[in-house]
């Protein structure tokens, strides 16, 4: 029966990302039970160490743990500040539509950090966050992460409508903001191009 269950164990982390999920559950439930956060525009932060499953063969944390963590922290900051329930009772998704990451100096093995996660404006079709991975140790800003949070069957305004019970003015975008919307922009009219999309919808 033991080696029954250890193999169905086996078979199951070979098959599936359990850590992903069980991460994601943990994340939910904190969510869920902390204080909710009334200014919706606030800056949140997560706590997080860089464990031996974080590592890559320099002995640092991977880069591709770096993007993982910010999904974590982002779904973290929907859930105190109320997006997320929002968008569920709208029936609305989000989904990434582009992300943009800078790392400025890599964080070590059992190095403690924080997440610190905010929401700089909004248009009719998405969210846009800054995510900054802040060194417990000297508070240096080791990565620093621009995201599009594209939001499907819904708008981003209808949903802050929803949060605050009251229309919500967007704030002004940052100057790298607005270079960087630019940037994925213009890359997203070239790949239509390129494909011949451009010309299709004329």
């Amino acid at each position: 029966m033991l080696l029954l269950l250890l193999a169905a164990l086996l078979l199951l982390f070979c098959s599936l990302d359990v850590w992903y999920f069980l991460r994601g559950v943990q994340v939910f439930f904190e969510g869920l039970f902390q204080p909710r956060v009334r200014d919706i525009l606030a800056e949140q932060s997560i706590d997080g160490v860089v464990l031996p499953h974080d590592l890559d063969y320099m002995g640092h944390m991977n880069n591709s743990r770096y993007l993982r963590e910010c999904d974590f922290a982002r779904f973290h900051h929907y859930m105190r500040n109320g997006v997320f329930m929002a968008s569920r009772k709208l029936g609305a998704k989000m989904v990434v539509g582009a992300s943009t990451i800078r790392y400025r100096r890599s964080l070590a093995f059992r190095e403690a950090f924080e997440i610190r996660t905010k929401i700089l404006g909004w248009d009719d079709k998405a969210f846009y966050l800054e995510q900054r991975f802040v060194s417990k140790k000297d508070g240096f800003v080791s990565a620093i992460m621009l995201c599009r949070q594209s939001v499907v069957h819904c708008s981003p305004e209808t949903i802050m409508e929803c949060v605050c019970k009251k229309k919500i003015e967007c704030p002004e975008f940052p100057e790298d903001l607005k270079h960087w919307i630019r940037f994925i922009t213009a890359s997203s009219q070239a790949l239509r191009a390129e494909s011949g999309l451009e010309e299709k919808n004329k």
